[in-house]
């Protein structure tokens, strides 16, 4: 039987395109007011509970970084009802003590971004400022950690996570400046990804798995994807294993995070001044401020 707990939104990283044990009920593809998302949402049971998972790249990797839709991919996941979601993502790191096959659980970004994606759904005559001060839910990300402990990996919690644009690897000066920041891992997903959830009140953290050291390291001359995609593989089946653990710990203890309050003084616009259109496209979003 399948409880009344949080649906639980998972998306697939590098190398994540499905995950055994699903009890998969239907696969849904959406249309949102910001375009298609990256592909069919499976909605499924694990452990009991309701999830849905969507690669983020495509099933075949088909989509850069760079021309995700991530608002309609987070868009699809609210409209499907998921008030939690736990993004899978492959990284380098920035550090000696975050090794190759680590996972990390970071609390932080770093926005290295630009306009080639769209990070906010406040577009079109509305206008809200989320905090985004602590862009990771700490309940959501302690789950995430204790599911790592108990499926055996080594892992680490709390730590900063560049986005960079991509597609391409950063040269070496960057890496270096990036060190000298203080930024833990590197990637080049998770930001806009955890800009939309915090507007869409939904929790969102990251599990990060650590492919290579970046381009800094006396062992790596330079990134290549050869070299991340061999330790991807083995990091995706440690991966599905966190996972699992990770959906039975959900709900377990009471959340106290404020990630569903998000917007309660966030929109700035007056409803009168929204246009009719946009109170239609964001209604899951805000229609209770409305």
């Amino acid at each position: 039987m399948v409880r009344k707990d949080s649906v639980i939104g998972i998306i697939g990283g590098s190398g994540l395109y499905s995950i055994e044990g699903l009890k998969v009920i239907k696969e849904v593809r959406l249309k949102t007011p910001f375009g298609r998302p990256s592909d069919k949402y499976t909605l499924a049971e694990m452990q009991g509970k309701k999830v849905i998972f969507l690669p983020r790249h495509g099933r075949h990797h088909t989509i850069s970084p760079s021309m995700i839709n991530y608002r309609a991919n987070i868009y699809g996941f609210k409209y499907l009802g998921a008030e939690k979601i736990i993004s899978v993502s492959a990284c380098g790191s920035l550090k000696d003590e975050i090794k190759p096959l680590d996972f990390v659980v970071p609390d932080q970004f770093i926005d290295r971004t630009n306009q080639a994606r769209k990070s906010t759904f406040f577009s079109q005559g509305a206008v809200a400022h989320i905090g985004f001060s602590h862009p990771v839910c700490p309940d959501l990300a302690k789950v995430l950690y204790k599911a790592a402990k108990k499926a055996g990996v080594r892992v680490h919690l709390a730590g900063t996570y560049i986005n960079i644009e991509g597609p391409a690897f950063s040269t070496l000066a960057e890496s270096k400046l990036y060190r000298k920041w203080g930024a833990d891992i590197i990637g080049m997903t998770n930001i806009a990804e955890a800009k939309l959830a915090r507007e869409a009140e939904m929790c969102y953290a990251t599990l990060a798995a650590v492919t290579d050291y970046d381009c800094w390291h006396k062992s790596h001359k330079t990134v290549t994807a050869d070299m991340v995609i061999k330790n991807l593989t083995k990091n995706v089946q440690n991966a599905k294993k966190i996972l699992k653990f990770a959906v039975g710990l959900i709900g377990k203890t009471p959340s106290k995070c404020s990630c569903s309050q998000a917007l309660k003084y966030s929109l700035v616009t007056r409803p009168e001044y929204i246009p009719a259109r946009t109170k239609q496209d964001l209604k899951i979003i805000i229609g209770k401020y409305l």
